[in-house]
């Protein structure tokens, strides 16, 4: 019969975290003896019993007032005139402005409803808040910081005029290779029959006009300027 190699470790597994003095709950619980009943207000908090002596020495005063003690005499006020005295001398209270909006007779006040225009009396009406003004500063210095680029950009790719040493040595090289180009040309067989003939030839024509046409731009017009690139 087969028998698993490890039989001997599940029933040491089995047996690790058993043991028969282990319950769900303890063995016995001490049962109540009957003479200890619930008794009534038993759970109530109680107060601690009050001192006689401590309270008498708080009723009693610490020291007898002195023979030169002369109570404050207590003087006797109409508030009757006083108060008819300060309305008859007060500034009279101003009514408050009341709108009425139908035939009903519905109103509100008058202040609270926008009607009146105490925002244009103000000493900071139109004048501009200073975040707006903090702003459109902030947004112009960085236009001018972007203009002040482009500017220096500009100016990196500014074009530049050629000295009349520079033209004479440019016409001079582009002459040379003009004779160079029409030398070649000269030398071209006069029957073109194949395909690389007619290349060649197309090519060579197309470098000396190119030429021709640089050489009498310089010729025709004494400033030249080239770009910085």
């Amino acid at each position: 019969r087969y028998v698993s190699k490890y039989r001997s470790l599940v029933k040491h597994e089995a047996k690790k975290n058993k043991s028969q003095w282990k319950t769900m709950g303890p063995a016995k619980v001490a049962v109540p003896s009957p003479s200890d009943y619930l008794l009534k207000h038993s759970k109530e908090p109680k107060l601690a019993p009050r001192k006689k002596e401590q309270d008498e020495k708080k009723l009693r005063p610490s020291t007898l007032p002195l023979r030169t003690y002369h109570p404050v005499i207590r003087i006797s006020k109409n508030f009757v005139n006083k108060n008819a005295v300060a309305v008859i001398t007060g500034e009279p209270k101003k009514p408050r402005p009341f709108c009425v909006d139908t035939r009903q007779g519905d109103k509100y006040l008058l202040e609270p409803s926008g009607l009146v225009p105490k925002y244009i009396k103000k000493k900071s009406y139109g004048v501009t808040p200073t975040y707006v003004t903090r702003r459109n500063e902030e947004i112009k210095r960085a236009r001018e910081e972007y203009e002040a680029s482009i500017l220096e950009e500009l100016k990196k790719k500014a074009m530049k005029c050629l000295s009349d040493e520079e033209r004479t040595n440019i016409l001079k090289a582009l002459k040379k290779n003009w004779e160079a180009l029409n030398n070649a040309f000269q030398r071209l067989p006069v029957l073109t029959d194949t395909r690389y003939k007619r290349m060649h030839k197309e090519e060579l024509e197309l470098k000396l006009r190119q030429l021709e046409h640089d050489i009498e731009a310089i010729e025709k017009h004494k400033d030249v300027y080239i770009a910085n690139v």
